[in-house]
C-alpha cells in the first residue's frame, strides 16, 4: 500500500507579494513585478530591467537572523517562504522541544536550489585586481590581495546548491532526507515530485518541498543576454514579459522562493490540520537533445506529460486547468504549444492553459512550485490566473491561454508544466481533496 500525498502548507516569497494571499491577489488582478534592476547597475545590459521581490527582510522570519546572516539571496528568500509554510502546517520553527507531535527524524527538506554568491562585488573586485592585460591571463597574487583581503569567508560554500537547504533543516529542525536538486527552470517541480515519491512510499512523513533562486546579478543577467533568452524591451517592463504572443521576445529573469507542505493523508489526519490539495501524478524525462533547446517535436515534455498522467491513473480527458511553462520565449511557447495539442489531442484547444510567468517572471529554480501554489488556489477559489500582455496572439498558437483577464472556471484537477535548459521536463498532477 502507498500513501496519499497531500498539501498542507503553502509559502511564496516573490515579486507581487511577499506571502501567498498578496501574491494571489495580484495575479488575479494582472499585476506584473516588472521593473528597472537596482540590485545592481544594469544601465549598460541589453536587458535593463527584472522582477526584483520588494520589501523583503528574512530577519521578520527568524529568531536567529545572525545564524543565516551569510546566506544567499535565495535561501533569504526561503527562509521566509518555509516560515510561513510551516505557520499554516502546524509545524513549529526554532524550537527544542516542538509540541506539534511530529517526529522530526520522518520530517525532510528537498529543495530545487540555485547558486548564489554572498559577496558578488567584491568577487568580480578580486576578478579586475588581477587580469594582467598585457599577459592577458591572470594574476593570482593581485586577486588575492582582494579576495583573502576583502571577500566575504562564505562566498564559495554560499554559491553551493545544497545550502539553501542547510539554512531549511537549521529552521525547522528537519532530521530526515534532505536534498536538493539544480535542473535549471524545472528543478522545484522535481523537487516536489521526488519529495512526493519519498512520502508515499513510507520513507518520510512529512516533506518540506519547493525551490529558491536569485540570478539576478551580472553573472546571470549576461548569461541569458548572450543566450538571448532575455527580453529586452527596456521602454516597457511591465508588458515586456509577453508568453504565446507574436512580438514575444524572451523571458523576464525573476527571483524568488516557494515552499510547500507535503505530508502523508494519514500523517495530516492524525495531526488534524487543514488539507490543501493532493498530489496524484509526477512525470519526468530528459530530451537528450541540445542543451539550449527542446527537442522540435516535443518528444521530452510530451513523455513527462503523459508520464504524470499515468502515474495519476487518470486521462488527458480530467485536466481542468493547464499551468504552462509559458516563458515568453519564441521556442518554448511554441515547442509546449505543440505538446499539448500531441497529448491532450480533441480537447487541447478547449482547456485552459495560462503563464503567471506574464506576471511575476521566470524564477528559475523557484518557477515550478511558486506555479504549483497557482494552482492549488485555482482550485480552491475555482478561478484562473490569466496570461497577461497578451494582446497580438501568435496565430501559430491557437490555445486558449486565458488572455489578460481572471477567469472564473470549476477546477478540479490541474497539471504543472516545468521544462529546463538542458532537456529537463517535470510535470506534477494535483486535485481537489477528496475522501
Amino acid at each position: 500500500m502507498t500513501n496519499r500525498v497531500v498539501i498542507t502548507g503553502m509559502g511564496i516569497v516573490c515579486p507581487v507579494g511577499n506571502d501567498v494571499e498578496s501574491t494571489w491577489r495580484a495575479l488575479l488582478a494582472g499585476t506584473g513585478g516588472m521593473a528597472e534592476t537596482t540590485i545592481f547597475d544594469a544601465a549598460t545590459f541589453p536587458s535593463k530591467f527584472g522582477a526584483e521581490v520588494k520589501d523583503y527582510d528574512f530577519a521578520n522570519y527568524t529568531k536567529y537572523p545572525n545564524l543565516h546572516s551569510f546566506a544567499n539571496r535565495g535561501a533569504c528568500f526561503a527562509i521566509g517562504a518555509t516560515a510561513q509554510a510551516c505557520r499554516q502546517a502546524g509545524i513549529e520553527i526554532e524550537t527544542d522541544n516542538p509540541a506539534d507531535g511530529i517526529d522530526r527524524r520522518r520530517m525532510g527538506i528537498y529543495l530545487g536550489a540555485g547558486e548564489g554568491s554572498v559577496d558578488n562585488d567584491n568577487f568580480f573586485g578580486a576578478i579586475v585586481n588581477g587580469w594582467d592585460d598585457d599577459k592577458q591571463q591572470m594574476d593570482w597574487s593581485a586577486w588575492a590581495e582582494v579576495a583573502f583581503g576583502k571577500m566575504h569567508p562564505m562566498v564559495e560554500l554560499e554559491q553551493e546548491p545544497n545550502m539553501p537547504a542547510s539554512h531549511l533543516a537549521l529552521l525547522t529542525g528537519a532530521l530526515g532526507v534532505t536534498r536538493s536538486c539544480l535542473t535549471a527552470c524545472a528543478a522545484s517541480t522535481q523537487a516536489v515530485g521526488e519529495a512526493t515519491m519519498l512520502v508515499r512510499s513510507g520513507k518520510a512523513d512529512i516533506m518540506i518541498a519547493g525551490g529558491a533562486h536569485s540570478m539576478i546579478h551580472p553573472l546571470g543577467v549576461t548569461g541569458f543576454n548572450r543566450l538571448t533568452a532575455l527580453s529586452t524591451r527596456n521602454d516597457s517592463p511591465q508588458t515586456a514579459s509577453r508568453p504565446f504572443s507574436a512580438s514575444r521576445d524572451g523571458f523576464v529573469l525573476g527571483e524568488g522562493a516557494a515552499i510547500v507542505i507535503l505530508e502523508s493523508l494519514d500523517s495530516a489526519r492524525k495531526r488534524g490540520v487543514e488539507i490543501l490539495a493532493e498530489i496524484i501524478g509526477f512525470g519526468s524525462s530528459s530530451d537528450a537533445f541540445r542543451v539550449t533547446d527542446m527537442h522540435e517535436e516535443a518528444r521530452g515534455a510530451v513523455q513527462a506529460m503523459e508520464k504524470a498522467l499515468a502515474d495519476a491513473n487518470i486521462t488527458y480527458k480530467d485536466i481542468d486547468y493547464i499551468s504552462t511553462h509559458g516563458t515568453a520565449t519564441s521556442e518554448n511557447d511554441s515547442i509546449e504549444t505543440v505538446a499539448i495539442k500531441k497529448v491532450f489531442k480533441e480537447r487541447a484547444k478547449s482547456v485552459p492553459a495560462s503563464s503567471p510567468k506574464s506576471m511575476f517572471g521566470h524564477l528559475i529554480g523557484a518557477a515550478g512550485c511558486a506555479e504549483l501554489i497557482t494552482c492549488v488556489l485555482a482550485i480552491r477559489d475555482n478561478i484562473l490566473p490569466p496570461t497577461m500582455n497578451l494582446t497580438d496572439p501568435d496565430p501559430q498558437l491557437d490555445l486558449d491561454y486565458v488572455p489578460n483577464k481572471a477567469r472564473k472556471a470549476k477546477v478540479d484537477t490541474a497539471m504543472n508544466e516545468s521544462f529546463g535548459f538542458g532537456g529537463q521536463n517535470n510535470v506534477l498532477v494535483i486535485r481537489r481533496y477528496r475522501e
